[in-house]
């Protein structure tokens, strides 16, 4: 799906001072590491994180908090250019300013997701972007019920993990759910975002999650099993 680009002076801007502060900090030896370990996905930079972020920092240096708009131009015309650090740091701006979208933000996200995908954009799409914007409204959440039954896996994953840092507020039933509906999968990254989900709702639930691990291990893969109940 095509979105357009919305109009947008801070996008303008930020995008500007963006490919002028990060492309001289490029380094092809870490660059060629990088796209390695992401098995290809994208081309690198070779920028380390630490001071990726340190680089946009001063490109964010006064400059206004965005609207709606604003998040979606500038996520998009990130997404637009090729090297991974961009899309990091679309990424990032999203889930400092997440709470400034609505649920209208959710077909942007889909779209992030679903474009040049791979885990290290998905998962903090997931659980900071997604996951606030569902928490906020009640529309969002039956998106996920759609999510979950995706053919791409990345919008699969994304339908498991957006509850990872709800704690006490987990739809638990929603949670378990999901779970086993993916079950079967034979995608190691879904089968991996299961355990991983509840895993990480057993730091506030261990009962509900060895429960249901229990009740459910027929069904679970092996590798959802352990992870749930790593700490368990």
């Amino acid at each position: 799906m095509t979105l357009p680009v919305p109009r947008s002076a801070l996008a303008d801007t930020v995008l500007e001072r963006l490919t002028a502060v990060y492309p001289p900090a490029a380094d092809p030896v870490r660059a060629a590491e990088a796209a390695a370990y992401m098995k290809g996905v994208a081309p690198f930079l070779g920028i380390r994180t630490p001071e990726r972020r340190a680089l946009s920092r001063t490109v964010l240096d006064g400059t206004p908090p965005p609207t709606e708009a604003d998040c979606t131009a500038i996520a998009l015309r990130c997404w637009e250019l090729p090297e991974r650090e961009y899309h990091h740091f679309a990424a990032d701006y999203l889930r400092r300013h997440v709470g400034r979208c609505s649920s209208g933000f959710v077909p942007v996200a889909h779209r992030l997701i679903t474009t040049v995908s791979w885990w290290d954009t998905v998962d903090p799409l997931a659980a900071h972007v997604v996951g606030p914007l569902v928490a906020a409204e009640p529309g969002p959440a039956r998106v996920m019920d759609r999510w979950i039954e995706d053919d791409d896996l990345w919008v699969v994953r994304t339908a498991l993990l957006h509850q990872l840092r709800r704690k006490e507020t987990t739809d638990a039933e929603r949670l378990f759910r999901y779970c086993l509906r993916q079950s079967a999968h034979p995608h190691f990254f879904i089968r991996k975002a299961i355990g991983w989900s509840l895993r990480e709702y057993a730091r506030t639930d261990p009962e509900a999650v060895r429960g249901f691990v229990e009740s459910a291990r027929d069904r679970l893969a092996p590798l959802s099993v352990r992870e749930a109940l790593k700490h368990l």
